[in-house]
């Protein structure tokens, strides 16, 4: 952890920062997907707000935020800052911990081949530290600390940010059945993550997403109604009724009790969830939802699975293979659905194909199409992520007077393995730090794609 003034010391003195990649090279054809796993899961210690405990692998980043919650009463503080801004935004902040926890689950042994599970432990759990701050009563969650408006107006360090930064809840009067949900499923995937290796905190971690799930199915809403503030950066236009299966299925995952089982098949009928499969995402969960359903379950639901895959493989590609579901983070859209085709795989829906497709979007991001689209990784990486904290040069050096937007080289600082939006429907892609559509990163970016890359390592792809 730094300080302005002991930094900018050192560098007076001069001191050499180190800016070198924490993630060593491990070998691996045709990309070194050991290495790309551990720079997928580094990328969260740059996203980390509020005090650290100098785990973090990245020397630019220090404390910040400290005052989060305090506008309420609370301590708010921890958790992740959301892309290249500084909102905490809880929607898609559970998200990326309940996916998180899935790749880890589902593909440990890819994990510890690459000798990262510690690593994945940490960033699950600091999400999910945030999380049991952020339920401080019973049917209560805070979902938002941060002004989406304010911050995105301020282009600096979050060290730096002297700006209002409100925190808004939902709760019984003000309900929010996707945030709740979602972070219900979060809490109960990371629940099974620590069951054996911290078991007191698996509880703690259980009974939260219990509560969680309950206020979701019994006070129903859509969370951005009660946080208007959400709604023009994360409104879950599928509606809350995906998370509701989802997190369903995931607490009768972690705790083996019929009454979820049967509450998940209750609402899968009731909202129709094998007929929505449009992608997956921070957004909709339905394809998630039937990975789940068919593990525990089989029957329909991996029927509707092996649909959803018919479907999604048949979607336009990129010339270079990319599938193509979305201009807004179309690689995060490609990397999400490959992780849907390596578990559909795992459940013997078409193996070979399905794991071949998703592969290819794997080696797409890694650089299949002759330079990669991961920060630091690979031929020719993208080196301007729409990135504020990343983007600005250590101290003493100003970054709020528009020196990143006025400088056309390289981030000051390598922001390790963050996905990068992508490129448009044509393989066309520019490494502009002022491109949020192409070259923003986000934490829901790389959270499947962390899974997927153990997948490849598992099935020695």
């Amino acid at each position: 952890m730094w300080s302005v003034v002991f930094l900018a010391v050192l560098l007076v003195a001069g001191a050499v920062a180190d800016d070198s990649n924490p993630c060593a090279a491990q070998g691996g054809s045709p990309y070194d997907y050991k290495q790309a796993l551990c720079m997928g899961i580094l990328f969260y210690d740059a996203q980390r707000s509020g005090p650290l405990d100098g785990s973090e692998r990245f020397d630019w980043r220090g404390d910040s935020a400290l005052g989060d919650g305090s506008d309420n009463g609370l301590d708010l503080t921890g958790g992740y800052y959301d892309a290249g801004d500084h909102v905490k935004f809880g929607f898609p902040m559970a998200y990326s911990v309940t996916v998180l926890s899935w790749g880890l689950l589902s593909y440990r042994a890819g994990y510890e081949a690459a000798g990262q599970v510690t690593a994945a432990e940490n960033a699950i759990r600091f999400g999910t530290d945030y999380f049991l701050k952020a339920h401080s009563a019973s049917m209560t969650l805070w979902g938002q600390v941060g002004d989406g408006n304010a911050d995105h107006a301020y282009w600096g360090r979050p060290e730096d940010m002297t700006m209002a930064r409100p925190s808004w809840k939902i709760d019984t009067n003000a309900p929010g059945s996707d945030l709740a949900g979602e972070t219900a499923a979060a809490l109960a995937a990371a629940s099974i993550v620590f069951y054996n290796s911290d078991n007191a905190y698996s509880v703690r971690l259980l009974d939260a997403a219990k509560d969680l799930f309950a206020f979701a199915d019994q006070h129903r809403g859509k969370y951005s109604d009660s946080i208007p503030a959400a709604a023009n950066f994360y409104q879950s236009f599928s509606g809350y009724q995906d998370e509701l299966v989802w997190s369903a299925v995931w607490l009768y995952k972690a705790t083996g009790d019929q009454t979820y089982a049967d509450k998940a098949k209750s609402f899968w009928d009731q909202f129709g969830t094998g007929q929505s499969g449009y992608g997956f995402g921070w957004d909709n969960k339905n394809s998630g939802a039937m990975v789940l359903m068919a593990e525990e379950f089989g029957g329909q639901y991996t029927s509707a699975l092996q649909s959803f895959m018919n479907d999604i493989r048949g979607f336009p590609t990129t010339p270079g293979g990319m599938v193509f579901i979305d201009q807004w983070g179309s690689l995060r859209q490609a990397l999400n659905v490959a992780f849907i085709g390596f578990k559909a795989a795992d459940l013997g829906i078409d193996s070979s194909t399905n794991r071949a497709w998703a592969a290819r979007q794997v080696d797409y991001a890694l650089g299949s199409v002759g330079h990669s689209y991961v920060v630091g990784f690979g031929n020719n990486p993208p080196l301007r992520p729409h990135h504020r904290s990343s983007s600005c040069p250590y101290p003493p050096t100003s970054c709020t007077d528009g020196w990143a937007q006025s400088q056309s080289g390289p981030n000051p600082h390598t922001l390790y393995g963050a996905v990068v939006g992508g490129p448009d429907q044509n393989d066309g892609y520019t490494d502009d730090r002022n491109d949020y559509v192409k070259n923003e990163v986000a934490c829901d970016y790389n959270a499947a794609f962390t899974g997927d890359l153990a997948a490849m390592i598992v099935n020695n792809l």
